[in-house]
C-alpha cells in the first residue's frame, strides 16, 4: 500500500518588503505548502526573516529571477511600479504573479498587459489580491444572499470606508496617493462577490484627494441598481461599512467591515446575524483565505485578470485619479 504522493512545496519570491509584506509574510509562514525562495527591494533594507531562517534576498527582480525558478512571485510594491514588474516576471519567469491591489496604475497599463496576453498567458499568471472580497463578513454575507434567492435583486448599495491618514498628512498621499485610489478598489473588488459592476456613472474627489464620492452601475438578477461609494481620510479612527438593499423584498444587509461583523433583517425582523472571536487580526482574516484560493489549483475568479480588468477600467475612469 502506498502513501499519499509527494507535492513539491510552492517556491515565492517576494518583491517589496515593506508594511503590507507582513501580511503576506506572515499568512505564508502559516502554510507548510510554501517556502519563501527570495526577497527583493530596491530600497537599502535589511533582509527579512521566514520561519527563523533569511532567505537571499536582491535589490531587483531581474537579479533575482536569474538565480531562482519560483512558482509565484508577489509583488507587494508601490502601485506605479506594478505594470513593469509583472511584466518583467511574465517574461522571465514561468510563475504565476499575484499583484497587491491595484493591478496597476492607469489604464494605458492596462492595455499593456492585455497585450501581453498573446505572448505569455496573462490571464492564466495575473492574480490580484483583492483582499476585501475575502473578508469573512463579506463571504458571510455572500453565502446568505445566495441561499435566499427570493428576496430577489440588489437595487442599492450604500459603502463608506473612512481611514485616519488625515493624521499622517503628506505621507498619506505619497503612500496611498488619495482614498479612492486606496479605499475605492476594495469597495469595487467587494461588490463583485454580490453584483455585475458595469460603469461608474459619477465621480467627484474633494479635500485634495483626501475624500470621494462614486456612483457605479451594476446588475443584479438582471436588474440595474446603483452603488453609491464614499471613501475620506478625515477621521480620527478606521470605519468600514456597507449597506446592501433589496427592494422588491424590503431586506437589508449590513456589513460592518471594520468589526467583520454583519446582519440582515426586513423591518422589524431579524434574518441573520454574524460576529467574530476577535482573536483575528483583520488583514490575516482576509488573506488566510486569499492565499487558499490562490494556491488551491482554481482561484476564485475575482483574482482573475478579467476581473481586475473590469475593476481597474472602473476605478481609474475617476478624474484626477
Amino acid at each position: 500500500m502506498t502513501g499519499p504522493a509527494h507535492v513539491d512545496p510552492v517556491r515565492v519570491g517576494l518583491v517589496g518588503v515593506g508594511i503590507i509584506a507582513e501580511t503576506h509574510l506572515a499568512v505564508l509562514a502559516e502554510r507548510d505548502d510554501v517556502v519563501m525562495e527570495f526577497t527583493v527591494d530596491s530600497r537599502p533594507v535589511e533582509p527579512v526573516e521566514f520561519r527563523g531562517a533569511t532567505p537571499p534576498h536582491y535589490s531587483s527582480l531581474a537579479q533575482a529571477l536569474e538565480a531562482h525558478q519560483p512558482d509565484l512571485v508577489v509583488l507587494a510594491t508601490p502601485t506605479e511600479t506594478h505594470a513593469e514588474l509583472a511584466v518583467l516576471a511574465l517574461l522571465r519567469s514561468t510563475a504565476r504573479v499575484l499583484v497587491e491591489k491595484p493591478l496597476v496604475h492607469d489604464l494605458a497599463s492596462l492595455m499593456e498587459l492585455c497585450e501581453l496576453d498573446g505572448k505569455v498567458d496573462v490571464r492564466g499568471r495575473v492574480f490580484t489580491a483583492h483582499h476585501f472580497a475575502f473578508s469573512p463578513e463579506v463571504d458571510w454575507a455572500s453565502e446568505l444572499i445566495g441561499v435566499n434567492s427570493g428576496w430577489g435583486p440588489i437595487t442599492a448599495v450604500t459603502s463608506a470606508f473612512y481611514d485616519p491618514y488625515v493624521l499622517r498628512g503628506p505621507e498619506a498621499f505619497a503612500s496611498y496617493v488619495s482614498s479612492w485610489t486606496d479605499s475605492g478598489v476594495n469597495q469595487l473588488s467587494m461588490l463583485t462577490r454580490f453584483v455585475d459592476l458595469t460603469e461608474i456613472t459619477s465621480a467627484r474627489q474633494t479635500d485634495g484627494g483626501a475624500s470621494a464620492w462614486c456612483t457605479v452601475d451594476f446588475r443584479s438578477y438582471g436588474e440595474v441598481g446603483t452603488a453609491r461609494l464614499r471613501s475620506s481620510w478625515l477621521t480620527g479612527s478606521s470605519s468600514k461599512e456597507s449597506s446592501l438593499v433589496f427592494g422588491r423584498s424590503g431586506v437589508e444587509v449590513w456589513i460592518d467591515h471594520t468589526a467583520m461583523t454583519g446582519f440582515a433583517a426586513r423591518q422589524g425582523e431579524l434574518l441573520g446575524s454574524f460576529g467574530n472571536d476577535g482573536r483575528t487580526a483583520r488583514k490575516i482574516a482576509h488573506y488566510r483565505p486569499l492565499y487558499a484560493s490562490l494556491l488551491s489549483g482554481r482561484p476564485d475568479p475575482v483574482l482573475g485578470f478579467d476581473a481586475a480588468a473590469t475593476i481597474t477600467a472602473i476605478h481609474r475612469a475617476v478624474p484626477g485619479v
